[in-house]
């Protein structure tokens, strides 16, 4: 008994050092309730009269009733569902302990408490048995679902992944249960003495625990009670609409975003069928994306989204249901149009225009030999025209991430398009075949790389000055990753450009020549590559793309 107060009293001061971290204080007051009962049980059983065994009775009840509020409280804090731990709350399931401790105190007057108090002699010892009354089962009872009702929130935390939740949550059961144990198999009449309550002395057993749990494993210094608390938050409050359905598809929750984006009061919808509160819903997925997007309201009031299912099972594979979510794209398909509407206006317009300068610069007078000059500055207009074509479809190809090509078609199709445009320029192809390319018929990859690809290659050859000019591309690949690594003889790319690139926008002073480097750099990050520009030796460049390969799914 001594060895169940020092210990007891030791996690008590450790867990009222750190105060200010949840739980602590009910941890404080629940070590302290036990610490108490021990200390007056050790009274008792040392008073050499009846009227103090009584007395010292008596008074553990305040230790008693102290420890099973103040575990359910500790673990409503830790666990992070601290809303429940309101003054209202705790005056609640404070009413039970006080009237427990008004019965014990005017005792002789009743028999609420207990029915009988007698001194007994047992096992040698002399010990007071008392027999228990009305209240005596009504506590009991309410002790016990208080121990359960905060044993719960504890239990899903053995199951987390973090070890030290796992080892806290162990340690808090273990110093929880060992008493409790102790005390049914007292209630049931199973200890050597039956007059004898060995709670208190498990109670060593409980600080032992609760020690562990604080030193070991960081108690009261790594806890979990944000978690609950932060998930709770994003729900409400996150961006995007959400709303639960059960397996029967019934709405069970929704947040605050639902609710304004489909029009509805929660508490009208909870409860309700999920087809008559979300649109559509009969034609959404089991899971994944919805293939349309959702349009709700009229006009130019409307709002178009992304309706998105979760599947949630449970640890067996069980379907429980599922989250709807909504994300709003209004904005990205209405810029979308701007820009489809402004590359269409452009691209008619400055071919347009091309075609006037260039069909009448063969009418101006072409003294001073300036008409060749004007032809070229219409077809670099022309050529710019096209870029941005090409960087339009990279988008576009980008939003369509299910399709794959293979890698040998996409770099012979590039090849084949740049000799015929630089028939001069000698182009050599090599897969390397150690590294698992073969010829590349068997790998797939983002269609994106098309205009990439096509784009390294042309500017190596379309901007090579040397007097045999070659451009070297060599595939290479690994399980996961594709590299392509297009070398050349050509001037190289300018310091001034690469610093465009590294930076990722344009100043007035410090601009690339075009669109094509951005064209490679921007595909490339689409599909979650790498792109690296360095010099070659003995001259010229090497541009390497390294991108992750498609693998299709498995049906």
């Amino acid at each position: 008994m001594l060895l169940t107060v020092v210990v007891g009293t030791t996690a008590a001061l450790l867990a009222w050092r750190e105060r200010r971290e949840p739980g602590a204080v009910p941890l404080t007051a629940m070590l302290a309730g036990q610490v108490w009962w021990s200390v007056f049980f050790v009274l008792e059983h040392r008073a050499g009269t009846f009227a103090r065994k009584v007395l010292y009775s008596d008074i553990q009840w305040l230790g008693v009733v102290v420890i099973p509020v103040a575990w359910l409280l500790f673990a409503l804090e830790y666990t992070g569902r601290d809303h429940y731990v309101r003054p209202r709350y705790v005056a609640l399931l404070s009413v039970v302990p006080v009237v427990t401790v008004a019965l014990a105190a005017t005792d002789p007057y009743h028999d609420l408490l207990y029915l009988d108090t007698e001194l007994v002699t047992e096992a040698g010892r002399t010990v007071l048995r008392r027999v228990g009354g009305p209240w005596y089962w009504v506590v009991t009872g309410y002790t016990y679902l208080l121990g359960l009702l905060g044993s719960i929130p504890l239990l899903g935390l053995v199951r987390s992944d973090s070890v030290p939740f796992r080892g806290q949550s162990l340690g808090l059961l273990v110093g929880t249960l060992a008493p409790w144990a102790s005390n049914v198999l007292f209630l049931a009449g199973a200890v050597p003495v039956p007059s004898l309550d060995p709670t208190p002395v498990f109670f060593a057993v409980s600080g032992v625990a609760y020690l562990g749990a604080i030193t070991r494993f960081r108690l009261l210094g790594t806890s979990p009670s944000a978690n609950h608390r932060a998930r709770q938050l994003v729900f409400e409050r996150m961006r995007e609409g959400a709303v639960v359905v059960d397996r029967h598809d019934y709405v069970v929750d929704m947040n605050e975003q639902a609710a304004e984006i489909l029009g509805v009061d929660p508490r009208d919808a909870l409860g309700s069928p999920a087809a008559e509160v979300i649109p559509r819903y009969e034609h959404l997925p089991e899971e994944g994306r919805a293939s349309r997007h959702l349009t709700l309201g009229e006009g130019l009031q409307s709002r178009q989204y992304d309706a998105t299912v979760t599947a949630v099972a449970d640890f067996h594979g069980r379907s429980l249901g599922g989250v709807v979510s909504f994300h709003d794209v209004s904005d990205h398909l209405r810029r979308q149009q701007r820009l489809e509407v402004l590359n269409r206006v452009l691209r008619h317009n400055i071919r347009t225009e091309t075609n006037l300068i260039y069909g009448n610069a063969d009418l101006i007078d072409a003294e001073g030999g300036h008409v060749e000059a004007v032809k070229e500055g219409a077809m670099r207009i022309e050529a710019i025209s096209d870029k941005a074509r090409d960087v339009i479809d990279i988008f576009e190809r980008g939003r369509q991430s299910e399709r794959s090509l293979t890698l040998r078609a996409v770099i012979r199709e590039c090849i084949e398009a740049v000799r015929e445009d630089h028939p001069s320029v000698e182009i050599d192809l090599e897969f390397d075949r150690s590294g698992g390319c073969a010829d590349g018929a068997e790998i797939a990859i983002s269609p994106v790389l098309s205009s990439v690809v096509k784009n390294v290659v042309e500017n190596a050859a379309e901007h090579n000055d040397a007097a045999d000019p070659w451009v070297g591309v060599r595939a290479t690949c690994t399980e996961e990753a594709v590299e392509i690594r297009v070398a050349d003889n050509g001037p190289g790319i300018s310091d001034h450009e690469r610093a465009a690139l590294e930076r990722g926008n344009e100043t007035p002073l410090d601009h690339g020549s075009g669109l094509g480097l951005w064209l490679i750099a921007w595909g490339t990050e689409m599909v979650d590559g790498d792109l690296t520009i360095d010099d070659r030796e003995g001259g010229g460049t090497v541009v390497t793309v390294g991108v992750p390969q498609i693998v299709p799914e498995r049906k």
